[in-house]
């Protein structure tokens, strides 16, 4: 005989009262650990701990939750706990409702300090100064490719990458109206138009696309003008009031940014192998002919994969560049170790951006 529904939600209370103590037991271990680590000097974050720990959770889960929701429910467990040794200062492209700042609580859990800023200078200049902790920047977008200012603020910075996240981005056309009729002006990051533009000149030709700092602040602007609409998140949406007048405009269904979190090198050192990792580089050449050609070869002599490979001018008015390389794995492996040895060894530059566990 079936149970009856006030049966079912008995056992679903006592099972949510038994999971309240496992938790607030994991905290109090959590806590036990930090003074540890308070002792020892040593991080209270470590990406490459908790990307072990998800991992083997989501290989051991006999279902029915899915993986991607596992890795959800230990992230918020964790930040929270990771809160009560000390909440992370996160700085983001802001205001509240960003892609970026999305982005920042995926990867850290919600239980962070937010610090909303105006452009991506004053996200590096933040985690440099000590104002926030880490900082998370957009770097490359699966259409239209690189974030250049991360990457020229990357080069010059010193900061380094320790970890990743990859965003599914659903651009919403946001307005004061729910009606397409009668719009003006399309505010939007640069990016972000560019992501949606196909949409735009089929469905608004006439409207003018403005370009501002973020997505979100498009949206506080919009909120003030009837005439004139957002490109931005549902979030964003509901942070100012906004209507979503057309869902899902970018062109690509499947537009997703990638996201780079970064901070000074004595705030998290370089993260331990978690198995699944990736470093990022900038290097530069002599200009010769063939010298492209020779800092791909240690790669393939050692076996080490290369997952990325962009140029961007080093404005040095010679007709120089940087180019911007991401290999798998992590430089406690002999191949890896070998392989970047030897490129270094090529290259007139040679700058590790970072080595952090692969986002999802």
């Amino acid at each position: 005989m079936p149970q009856s529904l006030a049966d079912l939600r008995t056992q679903i209370d006592a099972v949510d009262s038994e999971l309240l103590t496992l938790l607030n037991r994991r905290a109090a271990l959590a806590n036990e650990v930090g003074e540890i680590k308070r002792a020892e000097g040593s991080a209270v974050f470590r990406p490459e701990r908790e990307a072990q720990v998800i991992n083997g959770l989501q290989a051991a889960n006999p279902g029915p939750l899915k993986a991607a929701n596992v890795a959800t429910i230990w992230r918020e467990v964790m930040s929270a706990c990771r809160a009560l040794e000390a909440p992370q200062r996160v700085a983001y492209l802001g205001p509240a409702g960003t892609f970026s700042e999305q982005a920042a609580v995926q990867f850290f859990g919600s239980s962070i300090e937010h610090v909303p800023c105006v452009n991506f200078d004053e996200v590096f200049h933040a985690a440099t100064a000590g104002t926030a902790d880490f900082g998370v920047v957009p770097v490359e977008n699966n259409t239209e490719g690189v974030v250049t200012r991360s990457l020229d603020l990357l080069l010059q910075s010193p900061l380094h990458i320790v970890g990743e996240i990859s965003l599914l981005v659903r651009h919403h056309l946001l307005r004061l109206s729910k009606s397409l009729d009668g719009v003006e002006v399309v505010l939007a990051h640069p990016q972000a138009l560019a992501q949606c533009q196909g949409w735009l000149t089929k469905h608004l030709p006439g409207a003018e696309r403005r370009a501002v700092s973020s997505n979100a602040e498009g949206a506080r602007q919009a909120a003030g003008n009837p005439g004139w609409a957002a490109i931005a998140s549902e979030r964003a949406g509901s942070e100012f009031g906004l209507h979503i007048a057309a869902h899902a405009v970018q062109d690509d269904a499947f537009n997703r940014t990638r996201f780079a979190v970064i901070c000074l090198p004595q705030t998290l050192a370089a993260p331990q192998a978690s198995g699944r990792d990736c470093v990022s580089l900038i290097v530069s050449v002599p200009n010769k002919p063939g010298a492209v050609h020779d800092i791909l070869v240690p790669l393939k002599k050692h076996g080490v994969s290369m997952t990325r490979f962009e140029s961007r001018p080093a404005r040095s008015g010679q007709w120089e560049y940087y180019f911007y390389i991401d290999v798998q794995g992590h430089p406690t492996e002999p191949h890896v170790a070998a392989a970047l040895r030897d490129l270094q060894s090529l290259c007139a530059f040679y700058k590790v951006l970072g080595t952090y566990p692969v986002g999802e």
